[in-house]
Formats: C-alpha cells, structure tokens, sequence
C-alpha cells in the first residue's frame, strides 16, 4: 500500500528499523541522564532528552522470533516511552511534533460529533462521550502498543452498552447512575482480564479469530447502529427499545409520523460527512455537517418540530471530570449474569479491534519502525477499560476510521493522541453552549453515516473469495448479531466454523484469522526509545 500523503513526506523523517537489545546499546548515544529519569517529567522532558542524545537502557534480551519471557515482558509493558517515540529525533522534532499536532486537531475536530452520537445511541449523556473519548486516547497512548492507533467510542460497544443502560436506566424505570455504575463494573472486571492476558503474552490469540466472523460481526454492528438510529434520522418521538424484529416493527407503527425536515437535516449531515472526507482529510466534515445543520434549525427550520440535544439531555455540563464508582441497582442472579456477559463482551471487542486497528495503522502508515506489540496493546486497552469509566465514561477501544485520519493527516508518534485528547476537550469546553443546540436528526445522520463505512465490500470479496463455507459463516454472524445478541451470534458461529472445519467443509481454502489483516507479529522487547548513532543518523 502506498505511503499516504501529508504535511510531511514520511521520507522526511527517519526510522529505526525493528529494534533490538544491540540497536539501543548505551553506546550508540551521547553521555546524558538515563531515560527513565524524564518519565516523571512528562512529554516535554522526554522530547527534551530525544534532542540532546541522552543514554538509554538496554532493551531486555529475547532470541529472535521467540515469545518474551515474564520478566522482560513486565519490563516492557512498564516502560512508557519506548521506541513508538523512536521518530522523534533532535533533526525532527519540530517537524514531528507538528504533524502530530495537525493530526491531532483534525481528529479532535471530526471526534466531537461522533462521540457525541456513539455516548447518546449507547444512552449515555453527550459530554460522556467527548469525556471517554479524550481520556482513553491519552491512556491509551500512554501504556499501548500502538504507535499511531487512536483510542476512543466505537460502534461496536453501542448495542452492548445500550443494552444495560435501556434495561436498567430511566428508560425502563431505572435509575442512570446505577445503569452507568454497571457499566463500570463490567468494565473493570473486563480491564482486569485484559491487562493480565497481556501479563501472560495472550496477544496472539486476538488474531485467531476467523476473519469471516470478524467481517459478518461487522457488518452485523453496522445493521444495528443503522436500524436503533433511524428513529432519530426520521424525526420519530418514539423510543426504538427491544431487539431488531420490535424495533423493525415500532418504526412501521409510526411511518406516519416522520417528520421530512428532520430527515432532510439527517441526509445532509449524511453527505456531507461521507463526500467532504474523501476530498479531503483535513476538513472536519462531521462538525461541518453539525454546524450548517445547527444553524438550519434554529433559523429557518425552528418551527418545525426539530428536537435538539438540550431537549432531550438538557445542558451539556463543562466539569467533564468526574469520580462515577461502580454500583449494582441490586445483586441477583441476573445481574450478576449480566454483568460478567457484558465484561465478556468487553475483552472480545476490546482484543479483535485493538489487534485489528493496530495492524491496520502499521500497513497504513507503511511503518519500517517499531510493529505494534499485541500484549502491550492488550496492557493498553486493559488501562483504557479501567480508568475511563471511572472518571464518568465509558468502554472504549482503537477506533479504525479515526486512527487512519490521523495517519493520513500526518501523525508519526503516539504524540498526536496526546494532542487530540487535550485539544477535544478544550473545543468542547468553549462550544458546549453549541453542541446543545444540535438536532437530534443530526446525530441519527452521522450514526448512519458511520454505520455504512463499516461495511466494507472489499472485505466482503474478500471472504467469498476463500469459498463457500467461509461465506456462510460471514453471513450467519451477520444476521445472528443483530437478530440475537452479540455473544449469542458470535458463539453460533464460531462453533459453526469449528465443527465445518472438522468435517472439511472449507475443502482447501485456508482462512486467516484477524491477523489476516496484518503484518507478521512476533513479540519482540519494546525498547526504550533511542536516536540513531551518530554515523547511521541520515543527512538533515
């Protein structure tokens, strides 16, 4: 795949080729502090010390091409500014560092209204959203594996979360902050879970899921998204609650009642959103959309039964932060069952995305640095899992289309996450007076909108290519996860798979699973980041 263009040509900047312990000896530096000393001076120290050269520490030892052993893998996950900052070199710096400040905005500005959508499709307030999604792209940048992935809401998590939240929130006669204090509690059994699957190396079992499961699971999620949102596309007061069948069956009862101002605001957001991206990265079209149609609604469109975002959520608080601990609304047997059913569902999204996302973003980005490594990735997402709820959020995971506009807008290094982050929530700090007065039609526009770049016809071809028997397989979790549940439609189909390849109904197609999707992964030490010596380092 071709090098994206950007600011930059990636020519500009030079890389390291996969790192070993001899690359980072100490001698291949200038005399300096250790690098573990700017650890607690933050980003501006460490960019610092990349400029003047200082020593760095040994990458732990492994053979090559063999899985890392306990200790060395503990030394791995605990070292924070490793080689995925290996760009950032005192020739550089600043060109680096403004990529990814580029890279950050542009995302941060596409981000706002999608996280906005995902937080109020999952039944979570908007500014859930801008808070989860700029806090799990900081950790995740932090303690991941990924150079370039961004961390933030996914559609994946919507009918999961707003199963538990419809079942037991106002909707159903519920209290919010028990349903959302459920949420965080099957978030941090599932963050547990994966930060100790990355401890014990179980990266790899991310990519063995079959790649038709994970197509049909997709297309699956997109069918849902699209169907629970078309009542806000369509201008309905209606709730859409139930499974696909009853909310097929309640849009029908209410055709009658579809409002065509809203539906022309949803189909502008719509196109506006999916065309002005493919001119152009660097045109935020999902604020674009959200503004033009803002200001339609409240001018020439406000008598028109257009219902906003302060309508239905009220004012959107700018204290973003705050503690939300986790809490049952009562322990029985079901909620329990609950409970661990949506944890389960949280490790699954959490390790086929991540692994997914971050194989996506090294082809992407035509990495010849340091590879994602799948068990510090699973280390990240463990934290992201842990910590965002906690601090008024919710589940999040790589985001694809959001980590290749940042790839395309010229990010290099986990910087530009740290970027994106910081700048979200300041825009939404000062527009929140704006965000309030967004049509709900809108937010239905733009859920659509990303349910139908979920579904990819390349990856389509791409299975039915591998035979009959795979095809099956990709449509039976198509339509087993949006007619049953997640976990239920994913089950059916791997046992599915598994008994059709014991009786060799694949015949000779071999399949591959996730890491159909990416470069060969071998776990190898992330080391500490490292300038080049002084006689490899490339003309300026």
């Amino acid at each position: 795949m071709a090098t994206p263009k950007s600011l930059f040509e990636r020519a500009d900047t030079p890389c390291l080729l996969e790192p070993t312990p001899s690359t980072f000896r100490p001698g291949n530096w200038a005399q300096g502090r250790h690098v573990e000393a700017v650890l607690s001076g933050g980003i501006g120290a460490a960019v610092c010390l990349a400029m003047t050269h200082p020593t760095a520490a040994a990458a732990p030892a492994s053979p090559p091409g063999e899985p890392m052993t306990f200790g060395p893998r503990m030394k791995m996950l605990f070292t924070f500014w490793d080689a995925r900052f290996e760009d950032i070199t005192r020739e550089t710096w600043m060109k680096t560092t403004y990529r990814d400040l580029s890279a950050g905005l542009i995302v941060a500005l596409t981000a706002i209204p999608m996280a906005m959508g995902f937080a109020m499709a999952m039944g979570m307030r908007p500014e859930q959203g801008i808070i989860a999604g700029a806090l799990a792209c900081i950790i995740g940048r932090t303690v991941g594996g990924s150079k370039y992935q961004v961390y933030g809401p996914t559609a994946a998590f919507i009918p999961l979360i707003a199963a538990v939240m419809f079942k037991y929130g106002p909707a159903a006669g519920g209290d919010f902050a028990d349903a959302h204090g459920m949420v965080v509690a099957s978030s941090l059994i599932g963050g547990v879970l994966l930060v100790l699957s990355g401890m014990a190396g179980l990266g790899r079992l991310g990519k063995l899921v079959p790649n038709s499961i994970v197509v049909g699971f997709t297309v699956g999620i997109a069918v849902t998204i699209a169907v629970a949102n078309l009542g806000e596309a369509l201008g309905l007061a209606v709730q859409l609650k139930g499974g696909l069948i009853t909310k097929l069956v309640t849009l029908g009862g209410h055709i009658s009642e579809i409002n065509g101002f809203a539906v022309m605001l949803a189909l502008i957001t719509f196109v506006m959103s999916r065309y002005l991206l493919r001119i152009s990265v660097f045109i935020p079209a999902p604020l674009l959309a959200l503004g033009l149609c803002t200001i339609l609604g409240a001018t020439v469109l406000a008598d028109k039964g257009i219902t906003t975002v302060r309508q239905v959520y009220g004012s959107i608080p700018t204290n973003f932060f705050v503690f939300t601990p986790p809490r049952l609304p009562v322990v029985t047997t079901g909620v329990i069952v609950d409970m661990l059913y949506l944890a389960v569902a949280i490790v699954f999204v959490s390790a086929v995305e991540s692994v997914l996302c971050s194989s996506m973003a090294d082809r992407l980005a035509n990495n010849k640095g340091t590879k994602f490594n799948a068990n510090k990735e699973l280390w990240g997402q463990g934290w992201v899992q842990i910590i965002t709820p906690l601090v008024n959020g919710f589940p999040c995971t790589g985001a694809l289309a959001r980590t290749a506009t940042s790839i395309k807008a010229g990010a290099v290094t986990p910087l530009a996450g740290y970027f994106k982050g910081v700048l979200k929530l300041i825009m939404a700090y000062f527009l929140a007076p704006q965000l309030e007065l967004v049509p709900m039609a809108c937010i239905g526009g733009i859920l659509l909108w990303v349910a139908t770049n979920m579904v990819k016809p390349s990856e389509i071809r791409e299975v039915a290519e591998t035979g009959r028997f795979h095809t099956g397989i990709m449509v039976l979790t198509a339509v087993m996860v949006p007619v049953t549940d997640f976990l239920t439609g994913v089950l059916v189909a791997l046992v599915a798979h598994a008994v059709g390849m014991k009786l060799g109904l694949a015949g000779k197609a071999v399949e591959a699973g996730a890491g159909h999707h990416a470069a060969a992964h071998t776990e190898k030490p992330f080391a500490p980041v490292a300038a080049p010596a002084q006689d490899q380092r490339p003309a300026a």
